[in-house]
């Protein structure tokens, strides 16, 4: 034990690893330790042991607003955890300290996983494990992160984004996202609901940060009331052959003034938005019940076994099988995951 009051390790849990320095954002901070700090495990959430590690733990780390973090791990427990994280910065240019990106670079070359919450990006880029990889920041700093860092690819749009196991995420409540995208990913679709109930969020956001970017406010709300509407409605009735055209008639709209619409309010497309609803149901079927197979992809709305596998491998990067086997309420292996990066 580095520290006299330290809380003991907890067996066989999930091992996450909260990077702090001073400038973090109190905010990602919060959001790392609703989601991987609170016990859930008696309502079958998977137990974890999240640590606070800094380059010292008898200092505590200063954040904005009179908050201060005390740290129970040194940098040297990074090696032993399965997922490293690394909150926003209040300035978003503050360098981090040289043992802090000597050690995540260490962790990368190990395989570890690394996910930065919103400006954290702008920390692993002074590591350089951007460079010459795809990330993502909040719509505001996609710029700033440009011209400080030109090595890196910049994607503007994302809500979250991944290259070679390590994960980038846009501003703020996006930073939820990617977190209930790695209890899922590690851990399934049922484990990530589960947090995210107790949250009170969603377990998943369709669509990009481009619906948050600031635009003119529209005149009235009856588009978006009607394409509520529509979703509501294709939740509910995601086993039926939906299209397209179908949708737009019950909104009352061409199908491409319909598109136009949807895609603005959501960030992504309505097949690609089905798309999304119908995996969720899926995974959930697969976890939750012992159906045969074609069934799973009938109540889903896949219409056919070998359409839902398909899906699964271009999406999921596993098959129908092999997520039930991972992630069932009865699996001996749940928790491993077999999804790819």
């Amino acid at each position: 034990m580095e520290q006299g009051d330290a809380p003991r390790e907890r067996r066989n849990a999930y091992r996450v690893a909260l990077v702090a320095f001073p400038g973090v954002r109190a905010f990602d901070v919060s959001v790392i330790t609703e989601v991987w700090g609170t016990d859930r495990t008696d309502r079958d959430a998977p137990a974890f042991d999240l640590r606070r590690v800094a380059p010292e733990t008898a200092t505590p780390v200063p954040m904005r607003g009179g908050l201060s973090l005390l740290p129970d791990r040194t940098l040297s427990w990074l090696p032993r955890a399965d997922l490293i994280l690394v909150p926003g910065l209040d300035d978003h240019v503050t360098p981090a300290p040289p043992p802090v990106l000597q050690a995540l670079r260490r962790a990368h070359a190990r395989g570890t996983t690394i996910a930065a919450l919103c400006g954290g990006a702008f920390t692993l880029a002074q590591a350089g494990l951007l460079d010459g990889r795809r990330a993502i920041t909040h719509w505001n700093l996609v710029d700033l992160l440009r011209a400080r860092h030109p090595e890196v690819t910049v994607v503007p749009d994302a809500l979250f984004i991944e290259d070679d196991n390590i994960w980038t995420a846009a501003g703020t409540a996006a930073g939820i996202d990617l977190c209930l995208h790695l209890v899922r990913r590690s851990h399934g679709a049922e484990a990530a609901a589960t947090i995210a109930r107790s949250m009170v969020t969603a377990p998943f956001r369709t669509g990009t940060q481009a619906q948050f970017i600031e635009h003119a406010t529209p005149h009235t709300d009856r588009d978006a009331d009607a394409l509520a509407a529509v979703r509501e409605h294709a939740l509910r009735h995601l086993h039926e052959p939906l299209t397209v055209a179908d949708l737009a008639a019950r909104a009352g709209m061409s199908p491409r003034t319909f598109a136009r619409h949807f895609t603005a309010a959501t960030g992504t497309t309505p097949l690609r938005w089905l798309l999304d609803q119908r995996l969720a149901a899926a995974q959930k079927l697969l976890e939750r019940t012992d159906l045969p197979m074609p069934e799973v992809a009938r109540r889903a709305g896949f219409g056919s076994e070998v359409t839902m596998r398909q899906h699964f491998a271009s999406r999921l990067a596993t098959s129908p099988r092999a997520y039930r086997a991972a992630f069932s309420a009865g699996s001996a292996t749940a928790g491993s995951s077999p999804i790819a990066r």
